[in-house]
């Protein structure tokens, strides 16, 4: 039997009271140290820089070509004044608030979790994108929650993950929809994307597996590997829901290219995969009461009789019946750079909330409602 986890001791009345506190005129700055520049990071170091709450104070980044250069320069804009390192001892020695930690985790996620537990023990709170099960650490693998818990305690910090999905998309959108009901039946909450333009080739050929013969070798489909990614997703709904779950049960299917074709990150080739849909679903007194499902495609005229759309869906059965579509757009590039955009911002816009709160996880449960805070053009 599943249950809800109790939340960390992040108590929700004192971030509340910080976050009147912070409305009440933005003259509080918090240094942030931006941890790594990839395709989420990328967008972070101008976000940072532009940001009236935030001053980017360091910058960690694992490629040699990116040593020692301004990371203006290397995110695309202006120069901004901090040089990019990739000594981590140089960087944690920083005078600094939060970590924005946006590393690649897909074949290392332990490395990751001693990164945070690092970083948390040394006295800085962390808002991560990176590690996504940490949207909600007690669904993360056993002993993941208690380390980061022990991490905060030892360092008088908190840790806060989010992103669009898992993330808002997911978590935030469909738990607030909910307070609308006055029953609630099940939820579907959907991601429809085609990846075609998102130039990322480790992760969508050799971690989901596309352009590949064969779904044995994708890691994503993986047994496990989906509960594990969007597991928590179902527990903190669960957990907004107050409610048991009975298991989470994971259902994919995938389709093959006709033909060969080319994408931003490379070449399909006939044969191999081209698409997939999957769910992980909550099971609730036997039947899938809370359901995430993702649609994947590279053209949009595959799979037809899957679902069709773009961007992210919820829907909730009950009463009232509730439907909600999210889509995705940027003037710098297409729904792909306004995912990854979307998803930095996401955890920079709470570091205020996350940095005034008391020792400990921070989930979306127990924020208060946060903003754009000062970004209004």
């Amino acid at each position: 039997m599943l249950s809800p986890r109790a939340r960390g001791p992040a108590g929700a009345g004192s971030v509340l009271s910080a976050a009147v506190d912070l409305t009440r005129g933005g003259d509080m700055v918090y240094r942030v140290i931006q941890w790594a520049t990839g395709t989420v990071g990328i967008h972070a170091v101008p976000a940072i820089v532009r940001h009236p709450d935030l001053e980017l104070v360091g910058l960690w980044v694992h490629s040699d070509s990116k040593v020692g250069r301004d990371a203006g320069e290397i995110c695309g804009t202006a120069p901004v004044g901090v040089t990019a390192t990739d000594d981590a001892e140089a960087l944690l020695a920083t005078e600094a608030d939060v970590i924005s930690y946006m590393a690649s985790s897909d074949i290392r996620p332990a490395e990751v979790v001693e990164d945070l537990c690092r970083m948390l023990s040394a006295g800085f709170n962390v808002v991560n994108t990176s590690f996504v099960p940490l949207l909600f650490p007690w669904a993360a693998g056993e002993g993941v929650a208690e380390q980061l818990q022990a991490a905060c305690s030892d360092g008088g910090t908190s840790i806060y993950t989010s992103g669009i999905d898992p993330g808002f998309a997911n978590v935030q959108l469909p738990i607030s929809a909910m307070s609308l009901c006055e029953r609630v039946d099940s939820v579907r909450v959907m991601e429809i994307v085609n990846y075609a333009t998102w130039d990322n080739p480790f992760t969508l050929f050799e971690i989901m597996g596309f352009g590949k013969p064969d779904e044995s070798e994708s890691l994503l489909l993986a047994p496990g590997s989906l509960r594990l990614a969007w597991g928590p997703v179902v527990e903190t709904i669960a957990a907004a829901l107050g409610t048991d779950l009975d298991e989470i049960v994971e259902q994919h299917e995938v389709i093959r290219a006709e033909e060969a074709f080319e994408i931003a990150s490379g070449k399909i080739d006939a044969g191999t995969i081209s698409g997939m849909r999957f769910e992980i679903q909550g099971i609730v007194s036997g039947r899938p009461a809370i359901v995430v499902e993702h649609v994947t495609r590279m053209r949009d005229e595959d799979a037809p009789h899957w679902p069709q759309g773009h961007g992210y869906r919820v829907q909730v059965d009950g009463e009232p019946h509730l439907g909600l579509d999210l889509s995705l757009g940027s003037a710098r590039g297409d729904h792909n750079t306004a995912g990854c955009l979307a998803t930095a911002m996401s955890v920079l816009n709470a570091v205020p909330h996350v940095v005034e709160a008391e020792p400990g996880i921070v989930t979306a449960l127990d924020l208060p409602l946060y903003t754009a805070t000062g970004l209004l053009s």
